[in-house]
């Protein structure tokens, strides 16, 4: 699944694309994907203006002059293409820009969805009404973090997936900045001194910013809108590497928690 660098490598490669152009046509060619297409989405798009770009979360947001924001999720396996030579039967929105450009969003597992949401009220969109703060944002900080964690006895990791602690952050990123912090997976969240949620919170952010750097990690069908696959899979230090050697020497292990593989070195995460 595209996470948060993912997406945020997809909002930088569309926004020389768009930002400025008036969209001169909007074609939704189904009804839905993860959830039915705005019935007026072509009225309220065709010949609107885009004034910006941006993301929140997992979510890629498109704004216009018209007040209206475009919402996008990628679902599991969306992408969006720039200039296709073909359009195909995953090709299910298309966009096209007074410059003659042509984008495609391309999904083919159909878990991704678009929506539209008044810009001025976006705080109030249902997806992110109860979201924590961006962790690239000036309100991550350990102290907001160690206030958020106080009491909780659930694992780490789990605390760090949960959107309403932090928000966007998946699983990959949580297991490489765990280790990079030095922090056990399933060490109680309550637990952790501040200290250690010092280093947790810049290993966090250096995370995030390595894989949006390399243009994301390759996963399944994710390529970048230029087509370029992301690169931030070959400077994994434990995700998927069960069974090689950690840093240390010691070998990485993986263990199953709530369906989602967790990957650690049980030496260097304590």
């Amino acid at each position: 699944m595209p996470e948060l660098p993912e997406v945020e490598t997809t909002v930088r490669g569309l926004r020389p694309v768009l930002e400025g152009q008036t969209l001169t046509s909007v074609e939704p060619r189904r009804a839905d994907l993860r959830f039915a297409f705005p019935a007026d989405l072509r009225q309220r798009l065709t010949g609107a203006r885009v004034t910006g770009l941006g993301r929140r979360a997992k979510y890629g947001l498109i704004a216009t002059d018209r007040g209206d924001t475009m919402i996008f999720h990628l679902g599991m396996s969306g992408r969006w293409r720039l200039d296709p030579s073909d359009i195909g039967k995953h090709d299910h929105l298309l966009l096209e820009t007074g410059e003659g450009r042509r984008l495609s969003l391309n999904d083919p597992r159909r878990f991704g969805s678009v929506d539209l949401f008044p810009t001025e009220k976006l705080v109030d969109y249902p997806a992110f009404v109860a979201m924590g703060p961006e962790p690239l944002g000036p309100e991550f900080t350990p102290a907001y973090l160690a206030r958020a964690l106080e009491g909780r006895t659930a694992p780490i990791k789990a605390l760090l997936l949960d959107q309403r602690v932090v928000a966007g952050l998946g699983n990959i990123y949580v297991c490489e900045a765990l280790h990079m912090a030095g922090i056990s997976p399933t060490r109680a969240g309550g637990r952790i001194a501040t200290k250690r949620l010092e280093a947790l919170v810049p290993a966090i952010r250096a995370v995030l910013e390595a894989a949006i750097e390399a243009g994301g990690s390759t996963l399944r069908d994710y390529a970048r809108p230029d087509g370029e696959l992301g690169y931030f899979a070959k400077q994994w230090r434990v995700y998927g590497r069960e069974g090689e050697p950690c840093l240390c020497g010691q070998t990485v292990k993986r263990r199953v928690d709530s369906g989602r593989s967790t990957f650690f070195c049980a030496r260097c995460q304590r």
